[in-house]
């Protein structure tokens, strides 16, 4: 690339070969519009289909305004962006779904947000999300329950337009191997705007999101980046200590006054309902300790196969 671009889109792919073509095109043609230089970052996170081989063509046509990186392995969304931070060159950073759910045309937006507000972070929020009821579900969960929202900050959406010193402090900042990028973000700046935008129906193919993925996308984060499960170990600790200490004052006055046998019933369903409580808090402190241990390794938050620059 000859000069530095303007904008810098980085687009995670995962199994959307149908669509790149078409993404591409629509890119294209915006800045050609916009008149803006700008940089395309393709980060295929694990793709199965032929989707590597789409972008290779893309690359070999367009030399001059992508860069495609594969990764080994399936790494996530989040962490495809991550790498993305590392190779992309523009003033501006845009991140979108491979899928065409976000028109490249709502691209627009954020620039007229831009001017009007100077904001370090703008999100794209649909106006009519087309996800699925459970994908919806499990982001207002997320919401409520990680560091993800402030007064600021209300909603979040893949589709973001990132001031590029934000971008320089997450990369160098970001130590280990799981990335939730909104909650990041939210803890570097306070200066987020939103804008409404269109979001469509997939044209082709089904979510990468499966329902292990996304439960398995929201326990990271609720590991990683929020306290809750240990705030739930506390109080739920205090409660149900509270109501064994006035059971047990219960037992103590019929044992007194009444000679009532305590019986072997009630003494095992106390034993072991107190020790699942504990072996649950132990398995969330646990967590806790490997996630420590993880970024005590350094464990990788990808590893790359190939890069086309």
């Amino acid at each position: 690339m000859n000069k530095q671009p303007d904008v810098s889109l980085i687009i995670p792919v995962y199994n959307s070969s149908s669509t790149l073509a078409e993404l591409f095109l629509r890119v294209d043609n915006l800045f050609t519009e916009l008149n803006k230089p700008y940089q395309l970052v393709l980060i295929d996170d694990g793709s199965t289909d032929n989707s590597w081989n789409v972008i290779e063509d893309l690359k070999e046509k367009n030399p001059e305004k992508i860069l495609a990186v594969k990764f080994s392995k399936n790494y996530g969304q989040h962490n495809a962006i991550l790498c993305g931070f590392n190779y992309c060159l523009g003033k501006f950073i845009i991140t979108m779904d491979d899928d065409l759910q976000h028109p490249p045309e709502e691209i627009k937006k954020f620039f007229s947000k831009y001017e009007a507000t100077d904001a370090d972070v703008i999100y794209g929020i649909p106006i009519d999300k087309k996800h699925s009821m459970i994908r919806n579900a499990g982001s207002s969960f997320v919401k409520k329950t990680s560091e993800y929202s402030s007064k600021k900050n209300t909603g979040g959406s893949s589709f973001r337009f990132i001031k590029r010193e934000i971008v320089d402090i997450i990369k160098n900042g970001h130590n280990y191997n799981f990335l939730y990028l909104d909650a990041t973000i939210n803890q570097q700046t306070f200066n987020i705007e939103h804008v409404a935008v269109e979001h469509h129906t997939r044209k082709s193919g089904k979510s990468g999101y499966t329902m292990f993925k996304l439960i398995t996308l929201y326990f990271n984060i609720l590991i990683n980046y929020s306290a809750t499960p240990l705030k739930l170990m506390t109080y739920g600790g205090l409660f149900f200590a509270s109501v064994a200490f006035f059971i047990g004052l219960k037992f103590i006055y019929k044992k007194l006054m009444h000679n009532v046998p305590l019986g072997y019933t009630s003494l095992m369903v106390t034993i072991l309902f107190s020790t699942g409580l504990i072996l649950f808090c132990l398995g969330i402190i646990g967590q806790y300790l490997y996630k420590l241990y993880q970024m005590q390794n350094q464990k990788p938050s990808f590893l790359i196969k190939q890069i086309l620059k």
